[in-house]
């Protein structure tokens, strides 16, 4: 079984949340949900999540990290601990999954978007050029291990790719058939 480490803090975006989650965990995924500073974080509109631990608590490297978007995107780029986890992660060749803003407030910091192509939230491009990614208008863009997709209105086709990365093609279908989604 595939594990996913999901890290949220508040201000996160709530579709690009938990799409993602509950596409993985219907794929067969084990999704993890850490929360940056606190337990309990709140989305941009208000939804409460209770997370299962704290970034800090988690030691095992899972086999992809998804960081949603939002204005809690800037927070997430702003933490070591999360740079760490995008580096550790890059460097082991595990997958990175960020969407709308993250990819350039997040990953693109970290140096690993160099030379590979990736998309993000319309007016974030700059930032991820400063990166040295590949700017692409696609709703969403995979590059090796490197999964970024554009907002809310892709979070399903982002989850779907993240399922057919980590799950295979298959069974990410089957979600897609599943759950009647289109992508």
């Amino acid at each position: 079984m595939k594990k996913v480490l999901v890290v949220l803090t508040d201000g996160f975006e709530e579709i690009e949340a938990i799409t993602p989650i509950d596409v993985l965990r219907r794929a067969g995924c084990e999704v993890l949900v850490a929360g940056l500073a606190k337990k309990v974080v709140t989305g941009s509109h208000g939804l409460l999540i209770t997370t299962d631990v704290l970034l800090k608590e988690v030691k095992e490297l899972p086999d992809a990290i998804v960081l949603p978007g939002g204005p809690g995107a800037e927070d997430l780029g702003r933490s070591t601990i999360v740079r760490e986890w995008i580096l550790r992660m890059n460097g082991a060749k595990k997958i990175v999954g960020a969407i709308c803003a993250a990819p350039a407030a997040v990953l693109a910091p970290t140096g690993i978007l160099e030379g590979k192509k990736a998309t993000c939230f319309p007016g974030y491009e700059n930032r991820l050029s400063l990166g040295g990614a590949l700017v692409s208008s696609e709703r969403v863009v995979t590059d090796g291990e490197i999964i970024t997709s554009r907002g809310a209105g892709t979070a399903m086709e982002f989850s779907l790719e993240l399922a057919r990365k980590l799950a295979g093609p298959e069974k990410a279908a089957e979600v897609s058939e599943t759950i009647l989604a289109r992508a």
